[in-house]
């Protein structure tokens, strides 16, 4: 078992990195900085997150790019997962803490029924939407094994990946990262 973790967390290690290809100077060495799980890109290092759309869990429709000038918060989870039960209560506290400095949150559902999916939400009272994904294509575009979830990754303001987190959030860790990227000054229309 503890093999078996170690194999998961290098693979989510070098995953991360290979997501965040788009983090490297001359060589291909990586200019994020990686602490304790945590891969943070600076500004002028980050890349473009792919397409993020879909259906919602309970009905209607979701695109990321709708959201250009926010801060989004992209959350994988199923509810199937221990890890990511726990995250619950700390994803809906750092939603509710952050909202109104132009932070928006959205969950991504993967490999799971919508029955499922719904009473998860509503029995933690995960009051943002979520996608319903359940072929994880979502997830695999972001290059994020559902075997490997929860996964949190923030988009900063002009949708770029600034921050991967490939474990189970605390608000206490969450909401720091989700401020310090709020409170960055956009791009002007000329550096895009």
């Amino acid at each position: 078992m503890a093999a078996r973790r170690l194999t998961a967390g290098l693979f989510a290690a070098v995953t991360a990195m290979a997501l965040l290809t788009g983090c490297s100077a001359d060589g291909g060495k990586p200019q994020c900085d990686t602490v304790d799980g945590i891969v943070e890109c600076r500004p002028d290092q980050r890349t473009a997150a792919p397409d993020i759309a879909g259906e919602l869990l309970k009905g209607g429709s979701y695109d990321v790019a709708d959201q250009r000038g926010q801060v989004v918060v992209v959350n994988f989870w199923g509810s199937w997962c221990a890890p990511c039960r726990a995250e619950a209560d700390d994803l809906e506290a750092t939603y509710q803490a952050t909202k109104d400095s132009g932070v928006t949150f959205l969950g991504i559902n993967v490999q799971d029924s919508r029955d499922k999916a719904i009473a998860f939400e509503e029995g933690f009272g995960v009051s943002y939407p979520s996608i319903f994904d359940p072929g994880s294509r979502l997830a695999l575009n972001l290059d994020i094994s559902p075997n490997t979830i929860p996964a949190t990754v923030v988009l900063d303001r002009e949708g770029r990946i600034a921050t991967v987190i490939r474990a189970a959030v605390k608000q206490e860790g969450l909401q720091p990262i989700v401020e310090r990227i709020a409170a960055e000054s956009p791009a002007s229309a000329g550096q895009r």
